[in-house]
């Protein structure tokens, strides 16, 4: 591992935005709790560093020189509050031996197109962007995000085909973060109507036993079945990627199935999203791209179909009213689907007034140039009048010289004669 690590470890081949800063840090890889761990060095000293002293790290050439000598394993990079820097772990998806990648990970990485390395271990990934990391949970499974109070260890085995920059990606990281970490959070007082049931054992799921016509039928009516309906026929517009337009459908399948693996699973090869991937082995336990995405939707479900009798009250209303269950094509609560879709509006038109903007700001700045441009013109003139209104006294004072000389000469002559 050691070796592995230094071999490619050097200023040329890592990213100038981590090089120039003084927050490495180096590593040892310790046996804990029977498991092990990389535990943070001081360089050039050895004794334990930590993450939130900043006297404990160093500059990257006393990092790598530590390491060069073999007194650490390798170097690792320390996430600060005063940097830009979001790193992106993606553990267990990589296949050492033969360099297959899990769908997701790859995913995730063709996503963020960013500076992205092999791990020590050579099981997983580290991308590193420039960006600021979504309020919520921060990690699940095996994917966590960091920026502030914690380190990765730097390798320098850059992926092939990547860059070799730390680039900035806001909005994938938001949408990663939403579809990968943050749709899977536990939802708090969820805003539900009489159909609505909430999952209380996160391994139980509710038995629903619609047929699929009439569970379509359902859906489609639904307060959200435009969403639906727009997904069901294999309209993905709105959505980052075609796996994310998966995704949205398993949850809505989910809801209505009550998580029922088979039935969303018929019913999704119905529908216009189905594509050959839905069959391919994309993951290394096995799993075909399918059966994973369904297994995502389910663990994102926390509210179900509930088909049970409602009371009398409401009994004569939902007859002439079409239910108003909702669930989200990213969020399993309707709050959550509110929010989103109106942030996805108000960005839409953020970034429309911002180019209404740059126009106005350019026409301004022509118009601004027209009125240096006029501006200078009666100068101009001005410097013309004076010159020529000087020309022209110069020569009135010519001509009274002229006369007076003359007057003179006519005197004399005349004295003479006389």
């Amino acid at each position: 591992m050691t070796k592995k690590t230094t071999i490619f470890v050097t200023q040329e081949n890592l990213p100038p935005e981590l090089v120039e800063r003084d927050q490495w840090v180096c590593w040892r890889s310790e046996k804990r709790d029977g498991k092990q761990t990389k535990i943070p060095v001081v360089p050039g000293e050895g004794s334990f560093a930590s993450s939130t002293d900043s006297d404990t790290w160093s500059d990257f050439e006393t990092a790598l020189d530590f390491v060069t000598n073999e007194r650490a394993d390798g170097i690792g990079f320390v996430f600060t509050k005063e940097d830009p820097i979001v790193g992106v772990d993606l553990d267990d998806c990589r296949d050492a031996d033969t360099g297959d990648v899990d769908d997701d990970a790859q995913d995730i990485i063709d996503r963020l197109d960013s500076y992205t390395e092999i791990s020590p271990s050579g099981t997983g990934y580290h991308v590193l962007i420039n960006g600021d990391l979504p309020e919520g949970r921060n990690r699940r499974g095996h994917i966590e995000l960091y920026d502030t109070a914690r380190f990765f260890t730097v390798t320098g085995d850059r992926v092939d085909d990547t860059t070799g920059q730390v680039k900035r990606r806001q909005d994938a990281l938001e949408a990663i973060h939403r579809e990968y970490v943050q749709l899977h959070s536990e939802n708090k007082d969820p805003e539900r109507d009489e159909h609505t049931s909430v999952r209380d054992d996160a391994k139980t799921t509710p038995t629903i036993d619609l047929e699929d016509d009439e569970l379509l039928k359902k859906a489609k009516n639904a307060s959200n079945g435009p969403k639906f309906e727009r997904l069901w026929n294999g309209n993905t517009a709105g959505y980052d990627s075609n796996s994310e337009a998966d995704m949205a459908l398993c949850c809505l399948l989910a809801f209505w199935t009550g998580g029922d693996t088979t039935q969303m699973d018929t019913l999704f090869r119905q529908s216009g999203l189905l594509r050959a991937k839905w069959d391919e082995v994309h993951y290394a336990d096995g799993s075909t791209y399918g059966e994973k995405t369904i297994e995502r939707a389910i663990e994102a479900t926390s509210e179900y179909y509930d088909p049970s009798p409602r009371d009398e009250s409401t009994q004569s209303k939902l007859e002439t009213e079409p239910e108003t269950t909702d669930v989200d094509i990213d969020e399993p609560n309707r709050q959550n689907a509110y929010l989103i879709e109106k942030n996805q509006l108000l960005s839409t038109r953020v970034s429309e007034l911002e180019a209404t903007i740059e126009q106005k700001d350019e026409r301004i700045e022509a118009l601004e140039r027209q009125v240096e441009d006029l501006s200078a013109e009666p100068s101009a003139r001005s410097d013309e009048d004076s010159r020529e209104q000087g020309h022209q006294t110069s020569g009135s004072e010519d001509n009274s010289d002229n006369a007076s000389l003359l007057g003179r000469t006519r005197r004399l002559f005349s004295g003479n004669s006389e």
